[in-house]
């Protein structure tokens, strides 16, 4: 159905990024490719000056290796990506990029806020380009 799904995963829920990563490679075409994404954060300006600068190369290190290993142990072919910034932007960005025709991402229990989904997945239904798959 897909020939490029774009999967984001935050690596403290690997059993939200489990689920959303085989209901993607259920929805591969033959060939198709999925990129396993994780977006580390940064951090502000007046924060940054006062944490040790391996924290956040630390935190690419940490991701990765969950992706990884998340990856192996659901047994698909998947890129894997990291990003830092905002993850909504480079959730979007990285589809752009990859020329993605789906995003599958995964929701969290809202707060008052963000209602209906958690505000990561809505900043990328809102602004999505291509069709978002949110899963619950």
């Amino acid at each position: 159905m897909y020939k490029k799904i774009v999967v984001p995963v935050d690596p403290a829920a690997l059993d939200k990024g489990e689920k959303i990563l085989a209901k993607a490679s259920s929805l591969l075409d033959a060939g198709g490719e999925i990129i396993l994404l994780s977006v580390v954060e940064d951090l502000p300006g007046y924060l940054a000056i006062d944490v040790p600068v391996d924290i956040i190369e630390g935190a690419i290190q940490d991701a990765k290796g969950k992706l990884v290993g998340l990856k192996e142990k659901a047994a698909v072919t998947a890129r894997v990506e990291i990003r830092s910034g905002a993850p909504a932007r480079e959730i979007l960005a990285s589809a752009e990029e990859h020329g993605a025709d789906l995003v599958i991402v995964g929701s969290h229990v809202p707060d008052l806020s963000n209602y209906f989904i958690g505000a990561t997945a809505d900043r990328v239904v809102r602004h999505s380009k291509i069709s978002v798959l949110v899963d619950r």
